[in-house]
């Protein structure tokens, strides 16, 4: 999660880069040349088995919230999509630990290295009809692009596993950078539009970036589902 964010007072971002990337070409071609081959954590993998089990179980179409930090946004979208099953994926046990109160009956908590979960589920099959990465930690640093999710190896893995992908950000030129690596991938055009979200905070990070009257940005596509984006190995 995004470190300006650890204090009641929101920060804006502040960074060297104007533009997009140089590198950014490059960081995402790498990434569909070369599958990303470290080995899988073991209690992200048993974490994985888990939430598979329960959502075949739970027999719904998908919706994943991807860095869900404290599930806020996890309970907020079992309750904007009743008829799916929303899985919230955090690799931090204090968030997830966090008391807001009960869950849906539609929705699960996990705990999981998300780079080893994006994997494990595109193998396993997973469709997601949503995929939401809410305020992912922007890394702002012009040298810290490959820990971006759009210069990191993973980032075919999120487009392959399809869905119609939403992503939202305090910083525009992360989200600029995002569309143009979905470009790239998928030959789709993603407009980066401001968002305003009203009186829905999805994320105490949107609330907090919002009340600051910092602008908030975000793009939403439409992906087909093709794990054949990756390299065999």
């Amino acid at each position: 999660m995004p470190a300006d964010c650890r204090t009641d007072l929101s920060r804006i971002i502040t960074t060297t880069q104007v533009e997009p990337h140089h590198d950014l070409a490059r960081r995402v071609n790498r990434g569909l040349q070369h599958r990303w081959q470290k080995p899988f954590a073991g209690h992200t993998c048993d974490a994985f088995e888990q939430a598979d089990h329960w959502l075949r179980a739970a027999n719904r179409p998908l919706v994943l919230d991807a860095g869900c930090g404290v599930g806020l946004s996890t309970r907020q979208l079992a309750e904007r999509h009743p008829a799916h099953a929303v899985i919230g994926v955090d690799r931090s046990a204090d968030r997830l630990s966090r008391d807001h109160g009960a869950l849906p009956d539609n929705a699960l908590l996990v705990r999981a290295d998300l780079v080893d979960f994006w994997r494990l589920a595109l193998a396993a099959g997973w469709q997601p009809d949503y995929h939401y990465l809410l305020y992912p930690n922007p890394y702002p640093k012009s040298s810290h692009l490959k820990m971006r999710w759009h210069g990191h190896a993973i980032f075919p893995t999120i487009v392959a596993l399809g869905g119609c992908l939403e992503l939202r950000s305090n910083w525009r030129l992360y989200v600029e950078e995002f569309a143009l690596a979905l470009a790239q991938v998928r030959d789709v055009r993603a407009d980066v539009e401001p968002y305003d979200p009203a009186a829905m905070h999805l994320t105490p990070f949107e609330r907090k970036y919002d009340l600051s009257g910092q602008s908030l940005w975000r793009l939403v596509a439409c992906l087909p589902h093709d794990p054949s984006l990756l390299p065999s190995a």
